[in-house]
């Protein structure tokens, strides 16, 4: 006699109970009520995609995480998405062109990655992508107004996940880029990665003298915002350079303008290279307490929709709802109440918890007894207290449930 498999889930991937589950729908209904208070417009794309396109819109490090498999119906190698961002790229350069204003889009869905972080496969994700006319389409002034755009729903999706201690951090790819163009390997962007000084100092020596005292400046451009600008506008930059460090300062002008309060405090990372070979100018990350990396990344990327033959100018952010409801259950933050409900026994209880229904309410028959709560997600259901109700009842017991879901029980 052979014995069945055990039941199991792939690696990587979990079910989420009702409790966990009604925390991440709250979470992500909440980023996206924010998202669209800003003026942002949702978006849904498919899970999957023709590989090669799928992948023009993806580095090295996202062709390298994705899932492919063989679509049985036509044959095609498909992949299922890593990001949401190149499929946006997609669906705007050949579906919303001519872009002649910007076009503000959101999201919210599960990603699928081959090397999962936190050794996850699927990842919840939300975020924004804003999308410019390219070239003089959009003004120097444009693109400072949307990087600003992009940090201030930034903070206010901090804000809304209710966790402490919440901070931004701010860079731009050009002083690295400016370096690293020399460099022949990859030891010295290693080192300035770890902001390891004495690795810079060594790998530097590989430079055009002109460029070391810059490489090792670099480690150390991170801190408080305004002097951490202010030593970097010091160093002899390239005049390129040097105007890519003023746009971040007027960035950060601008969303002291545009920011709802409260503000996070905002810091300067020049040294972060994360996203390098992806961005292409401002870029930073959004951190909050109870979480041990970013649980926000974006920044500006303005050749990626040129990869889906039109080029425009582009900026976003993506939020990894999972690692920030993970901050949640740490900081011990309980879910967002679910709309109160009321189960009905007795006779009559079909047709008055049909009318509840129509009212808005949730509600149930509950043809077990009468027993005094009826745990079904809990805490959520309470005995209505098995009367018969007519209908002209009804709007009594709606205050008294309305009461009861005012009081915690």
């Amino acid at each position: 006699m052979t014995s069945s498999p055990p039941i199991r889930l792939p690696s990587g991937v979990r079910d989420f109970l009702p409790r966990a589950a009604a925390r991440r729908r709250a979470l992500a209904t909440r980023v996206m009520d924010v998202f669209e208070a800003w003026g942002f417009a949702r978006i849904i794309t498919p899970v999957f995609e023709v590989a090669d396109v799928l992948e023009r819109g993806l580095g090295d490090g996202g062709r390298a995480a994705a899932i492919r498999f063989v679509e049985p119906g036509t044959g095609q190698i498909v992949a299922l998405r890593p990001d949401i961002t190149p499929q946006i790229a997609r669906v705007v350069a050949t579906r919303m062109t001519p872009i002649t204003s910007t076009i503000r889009l959101c999201y919210e869905g599960s990603v699928m990655r081959l090397a999962g972080e936190r050794g996850q496969h699927e990842i919840m994700q939300a975020g924004i992508e804003m999308i410019d006319p390219p070239g003089t389409g959009a003004s120097t002034a444009d693109l400072v107004a949307r990087d600003a755009e992009c940090l201030a729903v930034a903070s206010a999706i901090l804000d809304a996940t209710g966790l402490p201690e919440t901070r931004l951090d701010l860079g731009h790819v050009a002083c690295a880029r400016h370096v690293l163009a020399h460099a022949p390997d990859d030891r010295l962007a290693i080192a300035i990665a770890k902001k390891d000084r004495a690795g810079v100092r060594a790998a530097a020596r590989e430079l055009p003298a002109e460029l070391a005292p810059l490489a090792e400046a670099l480690a150390s451009l991170w801190g408080p915002a305004e002097p951490t600008l202010a030593r970097a506008l010091a160093l002899p930059w390239p005049p390129a350079v040097h105007a890519a460090l003023l746009h971040v300062r007027a960035v950060l002008a601008a969303f002291a303008e545009l920011v709802d309060p409260p503000a996070p405090p905002v810091s300067i990372d020049l040294s972060d290279l994360r996203g390098f070979a992806y961005y292409t100018g401002v870029r930073f990350a959004g951190f909050v307490g109870g979480a041990p990396d970013a649980v926000l990344r974006g920044g500006r990327y303005d050749e990626l929709l040129g990869r889906y033959g039109s080029p425009a100018c582009a900026t976003g952010f993506a939020l990894d709802l999972e690692a920030v409801a993970q901050a949640q259950r740490t900081a011990g933050l309980v879910p967002a109440a679910r709309s109160f409900g009321v189960a009905i026994t007795g006779a009559g209880a079909a047709a008055v918890a049909r009318t509840l229904r129509a009212r808005g309410l949730r509600a149930l028959v509950a043809d077990g007894g009468l027993d005094a709560r009826v745990d079904l997600d809990r805490r959520t259901f309470t005995n209505a207290g098995g009367q018969v109700l007519a209908f002209g009842e009804l709007d009594a017991l709606i205050e008294q449930i309305q009461k009861e879901s005012a009081c915690p029980s």
